[in-house]
This record gives structure tokens, C-alpha cells and sequence, in this order.
């Protein structure tokens, strides 16, 4: 059993490890965040953060 898989991965809305969730582009989004994602409307003030932390989904990571 890996170290992630027995404590969770961090996710990349909400900062927390998490157990539960879906990874989109190799990265982890938890259950709650996916399900608050789904029902926040355009128009609600979070929708705006959210689009910014997915955002974080197109940007490659840097090899060194």
C-alpha cells in the first residue's frame, strides 16, 4: 500500500488530504469539492475561486 493511499492525497480545491475523490490530469479533487463544484451556480461568488484553483489543471508541471 502506497503512502498516498493510506493517508489520502491533498486536494488541489480545498488544501486537504483527503481518501475520497477523482483525479482529473493527474491531480487529486476530493468528493466534497467535486460535489460542490457540480452545484455552485455561475453566479455565485466561490464559482470564481473554483475556476481559478481548476485552472491549475492545464498547467503542466515543471521538470528541473
Amino acid at each position: 500500500m502506497s503512502e498516498e493511499s493510506r493517508y489520502g492525497e491533498t486536494c488541489i480545491i480545498c488544501d486537504e488530504k483527503k481518501n475520497a475523490g477523482i483525479h482529473v490530469q493527474m491531480k487529486f479533487i476530493c468528493l466534497q469539492c467535486e460535489r460542490k463544484i457540480v452545484a455552485t451556480s455561475a453566479s455565485d461568488p466561490e464559482y470564481k475561486e473554483y475556476v481559478k484553483k481548476l485552472k491549475s489543471l492545464h498547467t503542466p508541471p515543471l521538470y528541473s
